[in-house]
């Protein structure tokens, strides 16, 4: 039998783009949408595709708003209660292009693949310094030794298009997370880190539109890394 993937979209008022994400994912793979309580036409849209695509669209409505982290690890709790063998996560605008689904499903066996955003489009400067900042930082984290400052040398620790091995996503889905927002995946990251993940990078473009990013999202992924190196320098007990 071949193996099973499912592709978890978290949702909030995506109405204008929602429809096509779907399209394009479930052209390669079972898709699974948590809708985090959106306001707009979204469920509308959501409930006209779950009659179209039958058992090949799941759909999980969220009555109150809780952010990406409790979306992805939902659709991720559907993944084992359904026995699939890969997740692969995507933003539900159209950052991530879906005709990359083809090439996550196809890479080879690892725990984690990154969609690592190689080459941008529209990204303003600032996005691009903290992305890269922030990768400088997690592999120092997540590196063995207090002197290893290059660790896995990865290109990309926070872009959320990526592939999980099931062994990783059973993890995640049960955890006891700590993240509020896109800090979600620099957690994931150090999840997977922490239980001996094998990680690999696979090369995307990534186009930017409309962001959730803001100080506030901002200010939560500073302190999310303050914690890791705080629990790497041993001042602070592991979590959880």
């Amino acid at each position: 039998m071949a193996n099973r993937t499912l592709v978890v979209i978290p949702a909030y008022n995506e109405a204008a783009t929602i429809e096509e994400v779907v399209r394009g994912a479930i052209a390669y793979a079972d898709v699974s949408v948590t809708d985090d309580a959106s306001k707009d036409d979204t469920p509308a849209i959501l409930k006209k595709l779950s009659k179209e695509f039958g058992k090949r669209l799941h759909v999980i409505r969220h009555e109150k708003n809780t952010h990406i982290p409790k979306g992805i690890q939902d659709g991720m709790k559907y993944a084992v209660e359904k026995k699939y063998d890969w997740v692969i996560t995507m933003d539900a605008g159209l950052s991530h292009d879906a005709n990359y689904l083809k090439e996550f499903i196809q890479f080879p066996n690892c725990d984690l693949v990154i969609g690592s955003r190689t080459s941008t489009v529209n990204v303003p400067l600032y996005r691009k310094f903290i992305s890269w900042l922030a990768a400088k930082v997690m592999n120092y984290c997540l590196s063995n030794g207090v002197f290893n400052l290059f660790g896995n040398r990865l290109r990309d620790c926070t872009s959320g298009y990526r592939r999980y091995s099931k062994p990783m996503f059973e993890k995640i889905a049960n955890y006891p997370l700590e993240s509020v927002a896109f800090d979600f995946h620099m957690e994931a990251l150090s999840i997977v880190s922490k239980n001996n993940g094998n990680i690999k990078e696979l090369p995307i473009k990534y186009v930017f539109s409309n962001s959730s990013f803001n100080r506030k999202v901002l200010k939560l992924a500073i302190q999310f890394a303050k914690k890791l190196l705080l629990r790497k320098w041993k001042l602070i007990p592991d979590y959880p």
